[in-house]
This record gives C-alpha cells, structure tokens and sequence, in this order.
C-alpha cells in the first residue's frame, strides 16, 4: 500500500513540475541552446510561448505553442501532434544537419519530429519564437534567410497572419485539421481546406467527404459565410494568382487576440478573447442548410421554408426520388423534366434567384473580365451551360462564372447572398414569368409584352370595380352585425385607410364578417385567454381552416400603434419557431390579427401545472429551448430585418400538435437598423422577472436584453418553477438568485423538475450553466444568441459565468400589495441588486 501511494504521488509530481516551474525561459534556440521538458522558449513582447505540455486526462508529452498571459491553456500549434513522448526526457535542439528536431533523450538517440532542412553551416541556424505565434528557423537570424515556418504546417488553429490556401510554385498546401479528441491532438476527421479548381472556395471536410462549403471569395467574403463583415478589426485578403491562392486574416490592432479553430466536433469557430474569456463571433455549420449537398443535385436549400421541408428543386427541375422528397429526404436531388438534347431551343431564358449562396464551384467556368450582362450572353450562346452568376457582388459586377452540369449545394439567405441565374426552358420560363419578377426575359418580343400589359390592365380594372361592390356590401353586413352586438366599441381610433399606410402590401386582409362567422361571433365557448393585447379566440375558415383571432381591446395596454408594429414586425419574418401571422382584419374600430391555431397553447400551461409538466421529458424540454433559441436567432441576426423582441417568456412561446415552439406577440418588438447595436427609451415596456437590468433601470435594451430573458426561461423549463415565485422566506430571492446559490455550491441539480429522468442530470447541468451566461449582470458578457445554439449543439467546454444581476420589485410594492400582472407591463418598480451567494 505505502509503494503504490508513493508512485501515485511521483507520477503526479512528474506530471505537474513543467507547470509549477520552468527551469528558464529562454528567447532562442541555438545549437549551443536546447530546450528540455520545463523550458519555454517567450516570444518578444511575451505572447506566446513553446514548451512541453500534456492534454487533459493526458500523460503523453508534446511539443506546442500556446498563449504566453493567458490563464487557460490555449494551445495553436502543436509539433510531433502524431507521435508523442511517454515521458518528460524529450530535447528541442538543432540538429547537425541545422535543422530543428524533436528527440527524445539528452543523447539524442531517437527522433520524434524534425523539420527536415539542411544547411551546409549547421551552426548559423537559429529558432525563434514572433509575437504572432509563428516558430521560426532562421541562418544568421536574418529574416531574409528564412529557412521553416510553423504557420506552413499548422494543425488546427489559424492565427492572424497565417494563410489558408497553396502555393502554386513550391506546392505547399495549409490545411487546418482538428484533434482526434479533447485529450489528443493527434490528426482529427474534420479539415478545413482551400480547393483552388473551378473557381476557389473554402471546404470543410470529414475525411474526404465535404461537411460544409464556405463559397467562393466574393470581392468581400467567402459567399457561404453571410456574417463575415469588413470591421476595424480585420482585414482579410484573398490572393488568386499564378503563383498562390490563398486567404488570410490580419489583425488591424495588435492587442487583440483572436483565432479560429477547427474543433473535434466538425465545427469551425471564430473566437476573441474578452474579459477573460474566449467567445466565439463566428461558426458553421451552425443549421441543417449549412450541410453539404443536403438538397442533393439540382436542388435549393431553404431554412424558412414554411412547409417545414427545407429542400426545393430549381426551375425545370423535380425530385428523382418523389418517395424520399416526401419523407423529407432530399439527398438524391432533382433532375431535369426535360433533358436537353444539346441544342439551344427558342425561347429559353433564365429564372432569377437573389440572396443566393451560389452552388459548388469546383467545375464551374471563369472569366473575370466580363460583366453580368455579357455573362448572359455567353451562357446563352453555350447550350451546354445550365447557369450562370457574377463573380462578385461589387457595384460593377464584374467577373462571370458559369455552369455546365448539375447545381450542387445551393441555399438562399433572408439577408445576404447574391443573384443567381437558372438556365430553363420556355415553358418553364412562361409558368415562372407569371409567379415571379426575377426573370431574366430572352427572346420575348416588344409585341407580346405590350398585349400583356394591356391585358394586365383590363385585368386590373375589373379587380378594383368588384373590390369596391364587395366593400359596399360589407359595409352593409357591419352594420347590422355592431347593432345586434353591443360590445362592439366606437372611438377615434382610425380605421383601414389609414392602417393602410404603412401596412405590408404583401398581408392578407380578411373581413369582419369573415372573422365573425369564423368565431361564432366572438362567442365566449371560443375564448381561449386573455392577454395585454386583448381577447384571443378559436375560429375556423370556410375552408376547415383552423385560426386563433387576436382582438385589440378598448382598455388594452397596448393600442393602434403596437397593433401595427406587430403586423409590420411578423409579417415580414419566416421560421419554424415563430408563430405564423395568417393576415388581420381592420374596419373602423377593430383591430384583428389572424394566427396560425396552436392547439397547446402556451409553454407557461404546462411547465407551471403539476400534471402537464408531466408529458415534457427531458427531450421535450431541451427541443423547447433550442426551438426558442434558433427563433431568437433568427431574429437577431437571420431575418431581413433585426428584430428585438422585448417581451421575450413562457407564456410568449407557443407549442404546436407536437409541442414545438413557436415564439409569439412582437407587440413590443423593436426594429434595428443595419448599424445600430443599443437603443434607449424613455418607456420601458415588458414582463417583470424576465427583463434585463440595463433595460429595467436605464431603458437601454439590445439583443442582449432578449438573451437575458432567455436565460430565465431556461432556467423555469429546467426547473418547472416561476422565476418570480421566492424562495426560503426570503423577499429578496427569485428563481435565477436561489439556482444560482446552488449552482455556486455544486448543487443546482437539486432544483431540476422531478419529472425529469435523473439520467439527463448532465445535459440540464449544461442547460443551467447556458442560462446563467445568458443572464449575466452585464450585457456585454453575455453570448449572442448564435453563439447560444452552438453550446446547445456540441459538447465543447463552457466558460464559468459571471455573477448574475437579479430584477427585484421594491419592498415598498411588496408591503402595499401592489403586483406585477404576466401582462404588458411598464416596470417603475424595480430595483437591480447583486446577491452575493450564501
């Protein structure tokens, strides 16, 4: 027993001594100069630095570089990644021959690494270590005599100032590729990789098969990475010429420290490191249109498709498999209706797609010296072309690329991507002249368009008079129907004329009777609640259609114009997890918006009823928070527009038949322009428990004011408690304080619902640990909401959240009786504290 506790304690010295105490530090490495297990060898300004280090859960010794001041161990570069020492005796030295090796004994007697270079003085070689992360071997300590690099053999970190791409004359290729695991560096699955064929773009592969595609370089970005923007802190380059095809990222401040990784799980990040911390801005693949080829060939990836099936197929196209394309498998693709024989018919033209991710450009053809419209030309001269696209999205639009055989890995993006032009036939040109404008016309004559445009207009004529004889007759029935109805209201509030001013064209406007018949005349047996905004009820169209009915009340909170900003808000937005607005109804007095019927009605039904809560499993719930969150981040960053939502909480979340989550009420939703980061009001507006502290008590709210109240909606999920309710007799205490206490002391599984399987102890733990980063004191330390999918998608570490700030109503409310209703709320009876755990 005394032997095994005394090797116990060797081993753990030996694995602990070239941490605790470096024997030197040392700025080169000479012939007369080596570096033994416990040395460092300190870049100039101290901001890396090489040693010897082992993987968590490791004993296995390797060679690396990592970040000098930074607390966290964060490896970027690692030498013998593929062949480990097994013990602490390996020696970095130059060798004979002036290059740099690996051994692994004083005696050099065994090689692990090398650099493999020669000199004919071995003696004037020399390593040294840049403060931009780079290993150096140099003669005569010149930069001019560079004779290696470890930026031209990285592993799975692109630092600032490396290159990702080939060199055309030497025929070196930076490849970027992940661990094996958390515990060893060895060569991973997952590249990252430059293909210079075709048109160059970026790949991310498992193996051999490609994962996701970044795009081709568009003048400003990689087409296929829509949130990657030209900012005062990069500056990214693409070379393509005959001598290397490459990118690189520099930094345009030095005191910033950034990289990009490619990590075990097959996902590509871009962190900072910020108050003592690493966050991530940027990742992909990140949603189900991000996967290679998932449509298959011929075939367009949309993620807000509204009939939940992202895949379509292009123009003049069907599924090849119409059985998988119904079982929501696309990959087989799409193949033509009509194969071409080779020859140009009369009459083809294109269909035009914009904010488009364009599809794979391996095979396609290039010419950068013509516009877009000489682009047109060529590709309809060459009867083998089946599209074509700009090369850039400048306002010049110069360079044209065009393909010749299947259109593989095509997406469409709410706000980003580019014009892309579908080669088809004349009758599909015809069937999408009348659904789409985005048609190039070819060949159609003056002659025809002119007989369409009148006919258009005879058309149209006739629409209106039949418009204003059914108003007329409307009218007529409203009439009749207020009279028989008196909780029917009058007041000044103006009526359809004006609301269509600023109403979206594109909104359907269903009539009063219509609503009227649907609801039973707003019969009390079809009330299904109550909220800020007024009744909502069940009705159901002449068509079977079930729909819930939204009425503005007289004594609303809310009034005409947040009835507007709802419509305008949700009308222009489409996602699986935000409720479908169908169309509204606006005659004289009354307001109405017509939903999508969710028969589950709210999250905060079951989550706060003791025999609901039942029917939602740990599985349930986790698919409840990341639908909420890929809502929110479409919101925030996706959507054509960047909405805040400022009413962000359970009973704003709707669940469907099969207890998705749809968010709801954009009421107070708040519009923000492409630059804006942080708005103030003089009105603050929202539910108490689930507002922000910045926005509580300085009216300033952001996307991380939505990101604070979905941190406290996760923590109810878990918990199945209110975030309002209090705790231990202590008026001072919510939700967020009391979990917050236990998560302190190693116990916050304690308040997990006990309806939930203990078995998924360790996912609710991460969940917990997710929703306090969310509700961090300070907005700036929260993660944005993309940043949140990605730590509920993988398994990667999780940084130690800060102290939360907890929203409490003052004593002088609490001893009055005053209340805070889960409706629309203006909070003035607030205070924000920091509770220190107990």
């Amino acid at each position: 027993m005394d032997f095994c506790k005394t090797y116990l304690s060797f081993t753990i010295i030996l694995t602990i001594l070239p941490f605790s105490s470096c024997r030197s530090l040392i700025n080169t490495i000479t012939p007369n100069q080596a570096l033994q297990d416990g040395d460092l060898l300190i870049s100039t300004r101290n901001i890396f630095a090489l040693g010897f280090f082992s993987p968590r859960n490791s004993l296995n010794r390797y060679v690396g570089i990592w970040y000098h001041q930074i607390p966290e161990q964060t490896i970027v570069w690692i030498a013998n990644r593929d062949d480990p020492l097994n013990d602490t005796s390996g020696v970095l030295a130059i060798d004979s021959r002036g290059g740099l090796t690996l051994f692994g004994n004083k005696n050099r007697s065994s090689s692990f690494w090398s650099t493999n270079v020669s000199i004919s003085v071995p003696n004037n070689s020399m390593a040294k270590l840049l403060d931009v992360g780079n290993l150096v071997l140099l003669r005569n300590n010149t930069a001019q005599s560079l004779l290696w690099q470890s930026f031209d053999h990285p592993t799975d970190t692109m630092l600032p100032f490396m290159k990702l791409g080939s060199n055309r004359v030497t025929g070196l290729n930076n490849i970027f590729t992940s661990w094996k695991s958390m515990d060893d560096p060895g060569t991973g699955n997952y590249s990252l990789w430059l293909d210079p064929s075709g048109y160059p773009q970026i790949f991310l592969s498992q193996g051999r098969t490609p994962r996701w595609r970044g795009g081709s370089w568009n003048g400003y970005r990689w087409s296929g990475v829509p949130q990657m923007t030209q900012t005062f802190i990069f500056n990214d380059t693409f070379v393509n010429n005959e001598s290397e095809v490459s990118y690189q990222s520099d930094l345009r401040n030095d005191s910033i420290l950034a990289r990009q990784v490619v990590d075990e799980s097959g996902i590509v990040y871009l962190s900072m490191w910020r108050n003592g911390q690493w966050l991530r801005f940027l990742s992909a693949p990140t949603e189900t249109c991000d996967t290679y080829g998932f449509c298959g060939p011929n075939g367009i990836c949309d993620p807000v498709n509204m009939d939940g099936f992202e895949c379509a197929c292009l123009p003049g196209f069907d599924p090849k498999s119409h059985k998988n394309w119904l079982l929501r498998d696309g990959s087989d693709g799409c193949v033509r209706k009509l194969q071409l024989n080779g020859t140009c018919e009369n009459g083809e033209g294109f269909v035009k797609f914009e904010g488009v991710k364009i599809p794979d450009t391996s095979k396609a053809r290039v010419n950068l010296s013509l516009s877009l419209k000489l682009c047109e030309e060529e590709c309809l001269r060459n009867c083998t072309c089946t599209a074509y696209s700009s090369a850039t999205v400048s306002g010049d639009m110069i360079g044209c690329l065009t393909w010749h055989g299947d259109l593989m890995d095509a997406r469409t993006y709410s706000n980003s991507g580019q014009d892309f032009y579908v080669r088809v036939d004349s009758i599909t040109l015809a069937k999408y002249l009348k659904k789409s404008k985005s048609i190039s016309i070819t060949k159609i004559g003056k002659l025809g368009i002119g007989l369409s445009s009148f006919a258009m207009l005879v058309l149209f004529l006739i629409f209106i008079y039949c418009w204003q004889k059914r108003r007329s007759k409307v009218q007529e029935q409203r009439k009749k129907y207020v009279f028989t109805n008196p909780n029917i209201y009058f007041d000044d509030i103006s009526g359809k004329d004006e609301f269509d001013e600023n109403a979206n064209s594109e909104l359907p406007l269903f009539d009063l009777n219509t609503i009227a018949t649907a609801t039973n005349n707003f019969s009390i047996s079809n009330k299904l609640g109550e909220g800020g905004f007024g009744p909502v009820y069940k009705g159901m169209l002449y068509d079977g259609k079930e729909i819930a009915v939204k009425r503005l009340s007289k004594n609303s909170g809310q009034g005409i114009a947040e009835f507007k900003n709802e419509v305008l808000v949700i009308a222009k937005l489409q996602h699986r997890n935000l409720v479908r607005i169908l169309g509204c109804c606006v005659e004289g007095v009354e307001k109405m918006l017509i939903y999508e019927y969710l028969p589950n009605k709210s999250l905060d039904v079951f989550i706060f009823d003791n025999e609901k809560r039942k029917l939602l499993d740990w599985r349930k719930r986790f698919d409840i928070i990341s639908g909420v969150a890929r809502g929110l981040m479409y919101l925030h960053h996706d959507s054509r527009l960047r909405i805040i939502h400022r009413d962000l909480k359970t009973s704003n979340v709707l669940l469907d038949a099969n207890l998705n989550p749809k968010i709801s009420d954009f009421g107070m939703a708040r519009i923000f322009g492409g630059d804006e980061i942080e708005v103030n009001t003089n009105r603050v507006v929202g539910t108490y428990g689930y507002m922000s502290p910045e926005y509580a008590m300085e009216g300033r709210f952001s996307i991380k004011s939505d990101v604070y109240s979905f941190g406290v909606m996760i923590l109810e999920i878990i918990t199945g408690k209110k975030n309002t309710s209090y705790y231990h007799n202590n008026l001072h205490s919510n939700l967020v304080a009391h979990v917050w206490d236990l998560w302190k002391e190693g116990r916050a599984l304690e308040m997990m619902d006990s309806s939930i399987d203990e078995a998924f102890g360790g996912s609710a733990l991460r969940c917990i640990t997710v929703g306090f980063l969310c509700v961090q004191e300070y907005a700036i330390d929260r993660p944005i909401m993309s940043e949140v999918v990605l730590m509920l998608s993988n398994e990667a570490n999780l940084p130690n959240p800060k102290q939360p700030a907890f929203i409490l109503k003052r004593n002088s409310s609490l001893n009055t009786g005053l209340s805070t209703s889960d409706g629309l709320n203006s909070i003035n009876d607030v205070t924000c504290t920091v509770v220190e755990a107990r």
